[in-house]
């Protein structure tokens, strides 16, 4: 009588539980700060704003208007690179159309807007990129006559579009934002 007792609680015990259900998948929130930003004045032949939530940094002593905004919680920065336009001006453009394209071997899309602000007499394509390619987004700046600026988003990470989605995004308005902001000197 006890085997059967036993028995008919195992069986009332299991025969009672709800089937399993699959959970959805859970997303990760990133929230970030609203951006700030402040009027930079450097030694060089432009001016700019930047978010004060980024670190302007200069690694090249003999180039002092390569400029790196570094954001250090997301891992990332924006590299700014100045060239002064010495009858070179279709060869820089050559070059700085070509960078977009060395990305599309791991890109699933890349959308160009072209920029022009007559008032400061600013020229240029703005690259954003989708997919695991190492630079999520691009642009090149010029006057036609003087000067041209190139920048860059770059993640110290393995890039994973999905994972750094939220943090290309504040990055690339920045980005954006920079762009509209840009005075030549």
């Amino acid at each position: 009588m006890l085997r059967i007792s036993i028995a008919f609680l195992l069986v009332f015990m299991t025969s009672c539980n709800r089937a399993n259900q699959p959970k959805p998948s859970g997303f990760l929130a990133l929230d970030y700060e609203e951006a700030r930003y402040n009027k930079i004045t450097l030694d060089c032949p432009f001016t700019f704003e930047k978010n004060v939530r980024s670190t302007l940094e200069r690694d090249n002593p003999d180039k002092p208007c390569w400029i790196n905004l570094d954001y250090p919680r997301m891992n990332a920065k924006i590299y700014l690179t100045y060239t002064p336009v010495e009858d070179n001006l279709r060869a820089l453009l050559i070059d700085a159309q070509k960078l977009p394209e060395k990305h599309t071997i791991k890109a699933d899309h890349i959308e160009v807007s072209v920029y022009e602000n007559l008032e400061k007499q600013t020229f240029g394509n703005f690259y954003e990129v989708e997919g695991d390619a190492a630079s999520q987004a691009q642009f090149y700046l010029t006057d036609s006559t003087s000067h041209f600026l190139t920048g860059s988003i770059y993640f110290e990470v393995q890039p994973n579009y999905d994972s750094i989605l939220p943090a290309a995004s504040y990055i690339k308005a920045d980005m954006r934002h920079l762009v509209e902001s840009l005075e030549w000197r």
